[in-house]
């Protein structure tokens, strides 16, 4: 008997030794491999005996006395207890053991589970932060847009406000009208910078524009006491140079710097004239030696 339950113990050890590693090992498949040794083992042992001639047959030899066979019988009952505790405590070692090998699965397929959302979680991340991006730079690239846009619109318009205003400066006038003003802008400029000529020019069509005086270049230029160089009679020797016909074609055309100013003068020229322009104008600006007034 010591024999027997020796051989389970050692059975016992050796299969739960066995299961721990397959567990370890092997994970999902270790329940199956162990489960699998324990009931070969179990009924191995649950049979009739290892030769199959008793419970007790490997374990002491048949004795034929009458005498002990009450001691024998007596004895059996005992025998079965110890082999059915040994029984018991090998399903308990399977049971064991399977419980650990399914508690490692189980956590195994947690950790599974969490990885695979922790992933999906990371990849719906990262797809969230493209749209994002994208979204970003659609508002970037319309926001762009907009902005060219409206920088054309309002580059269109002011365009067409200046061509507004040119149009409204361009006078009609005549070949004797633009020979006027060739020579009374190289008279009183012929000095001056090319803005300087415009300006002078400019000051001629603004008082063909107003009602206060002339319609008519030719009528405004040889008024009465406006232009020195006509009461000195320079206006017909002057020699009009390039320069000056260009300046007076951009005047024509509409540009125009002159504030609206309708009167000018050399103050170290006028003399005792400067004082009637202090009194009776506005002073707009000055320029190349040119004072405007209005």
């Amino acid at each position: 008997m010591l024999i027997l339950r020796s051989f389970f113990e050692s059975v016992f050890l050796f299969v739960k030794s066995l299961a721990v590693k397959v567990t370890k090992q092997m994970y999902r498949s270790s329940s199956v491999i162990v489960t699998g040794v324990m009931v070969v083992a179990v009924i191995s042992f649950s049979a009739n005996g290892f030769g199959g001639s008793g419970k007790n047959a490997m374990a002491a030899p048949v004795i034929e006395e009458n005498g002990d066979s009450e001691a024998e019988a007596e004895e059996e009952p005992a025998d079965q207890g110890i082999t059915g505790s040994t029984e018991a405590k090998i399903q308990i070692g399977l049971t064991d053991a399977g419980s650990v090998g399914q508690q490692l699965v189980g956590d195994l397929l947690v950790q599974s589970v969490r990885q695979k959302q922790e992933e999906e979680r990371a990849a719906q991340a990262e797809i969230e932060a493209l749209k994002k991006q994208i979204l970003k730079q659609q508002q970037e690239e319309r926001a762009r847009r907009e902005a060219e846009e409206a920088k054309k619109k309002a580059e269109a318009a002011k365009r067409e406000a200046e061509e507004k205003r040119r149009a409204a400066r361009r006078i009609k006038y005549t070949e004797e009208d633009y020979q006027v003003l060739l020579r009374i802008v190289q008279a009183e400029a012929g000095i001056c910078d090319a803005r300087g000529k415009i300006l002078v020019a400019d000051v001629i069509i603004n008082r063909v524009l107003s009602d206060e005086f002339p319609d008519s270049v030719t009528e405004v230029v040889y008024a009465p006491s406006q232009f020195q160089p006509v009461s000195n009679g320079s206006i017909n020797s002057v020699k009009v140079t390039a320069e000056t016909i260009e300046c007076v074609n951009r005047a024509l055309d509409g540009e125009d710097y002159s504030q609206g100013a309708l009167f000018f003068m050399n103050r170290k020229g006028s003399g005792s004239a400067a004082s009637w322009f202090d009194r009776h104008l506005d002073y707009l600006f000055a320029h190349d030696g040119h004072e405007f007034f209005k």
